[in-house]
C-alpha cells in the first residue's frame, strides 16, 4: 500500500525525515479518500478528527521555531490536502524563526489565539505550548462530539475515545511520579480534564499515592486494572498495557459497528499504529538491532 508514495524517492533520500513525511502523506491520502466517500454525518466526525493532524504539524514546526533551527521538513507535498481541509498556512509556519513569528503565522486560527494568550502571560516554553495544544484538542473533541454525533454514535465512540483519554491520564500520572518526581499540583496541571470510566476520586488517589505499591493498588481497583499482567506483575509496563487495551477496544468497536463513524475512527487509529511500527522497524535496522529485538519492540505497540 505504500509503494506508490515511495516510487519516486531515490535511495539517497531514504532517511527518516523523508520516510516519515511520505508515511504522513499516505495517512492524509487515506483520510481524503474516506472524506470523499463519507456522508454528511461522517464528514462532521472527520472534520473534528482532522484537528489531530493540524496539531501534529503545528508541534513539529513549533519545535524548530523554538529551537531557532532551520525548518527542514518540506510540507509542500501536503499543501493541496491542507488547503481543502484546513486554515493553516503551512508556508508561513515553515518560515517562522521564533515564537512571535510562529504565533503570527497562526493568526486567524483557533491555535493562534491560544498561543497568543500564552505569550501575553509571559514567554512560554516549548513543553507548555505542546501541552496546551494537546489539552485544547482533547477538550475540544470531547465537547464538540455532543454537537455532531447522535446519542447512539456518541455512546459507541466514547468507548474508544473516552478509554484513550483515561489511559493517557494514567500514563502521564505514572511518568510524572516515577521519572520526573513532580508534585501532585504539577501533575494535576498536566492531566486531561475529562473522566470517562476513570473517576475523579481515583485520579486523585493515583496522583497522591504515597508510593509505587499504593499507586498500583489503586489502579487495580479501576476499570482498567483487570489486566492479568497488572494483577500478577509487581511493576508492569503501563504503556504496553494501555496499547494492548486500546488495540482490543478499537478492533472490537470497528467490527461491531461497521456503519457508524466508529469504523472510521478505528481505521485511522490502526493506520497510525501501522506507521509507528514501520518507523520503529526502520530505527531498529538503522541502529543495527537484532531482528528478534526489533520484533519485541513492535509487539509492545
Amino acid at each position: 500500500p505504500y509503494r506508490e508514495i515511495f516510487d519516486e524517492l531515490e535511495e539517497k533520500d531514504m532517511h527518516r525525515a523523508s520516510i516519515e513525511q511520505r508515511l504522513n502523506l499516505s495517512q492524509y491520502r487515506d483520510f481524503a479518500k474516506l472524506y470523499k466517500f463519507a456522508n454528511m454525518n461522517q464528514r462532521r466526525f472527520l472534520d473534528l478528527y482532522f484537528m489531530h493532524y493540524e496539531i501534529t504539524i503545528i508541534k513539529t514546526c513549533l519545535r524548530n521555531a523554538a529551537g531557532h533551527r532551520e525548518q527542514r521538513q518540506d510540507l509542500s507535498m501536503f499543501q493541496d490536502f491542507f488547503e481543502k481541509h484546513s486554515d493553516l498556512n503551512l508556508e508561513l509556519l515553515c518560515r517562522a524563526k521564533n515564537f512571535s513569528e510562529f504565533t503570527e503565522a497562526l493568526e486567524g486560527t483557533v491555535y493562534g489565539e491560544l498561543l497568543k494568550q500564552m505569550q501575553e502571560n509571559g514567554q512560554p516554553g516549548l513543553f507548555d505550548c505542546e501541552l496546551k495544544l494537546d489539552l485544547f484538542y482533547f477538550r475540544s473533541l470531547w465537547k464538540l462530539r455532543s454537537k455532531i454525533l447522535s446519542k447512539e454514535e456518541r455512546k459507541i465512540l466514547d468507548v474508544c475515545f473516552g478509554s484513550r483519554l483515561d489511559l493517557l491520564n494514567i500514563q502521564w500520572i505514572c511518568r510524572a511520579r516515577n521519572f520526573y518526581r513532580l508534585s501532585p499540583a504539577e501533575i494535576y496541571a498536566l492531566l486531561i480534564p475529562v473522566h470517562y470510566r476513570l473517576r475523579a476520586d481515583k485520579v486523585r488517589q493515583l496522583v497522591e499515592a504515597e508510593d509505587e505499591a499504593k499507586f498500583y493498588e489503586v489502579l487495580k481497583e479501576t476499570p482498567y486494572g483487570r489486566q492479568e499482567e497488572l494483577q500478577t506483575v509487581r511493576t508492569p509496563d503501563i504503556q504496553l498495557l494501555s496499547n494492548q487495551m486500546l488495540n482490543r477496544i478499537y478492533g472490537k468497536t470497528g467490527h461491531r459497528y461497521p456503519h457508524s463513524p466508529a469504523v472510521l475512527d478505528s481505521y485511522l487509529y490502526r493506520k497510525e499504529l501501522e506507521m509507528r511500527k514501520i518507523i520503529t522497524a526502520l530505527e531498529g535496522i538503522r541502529y543495527g538491532l537484532p531482528a528478534a529485538e526489533i520484533m519485541g519492540l513492535l509487539a509492545k505497540q
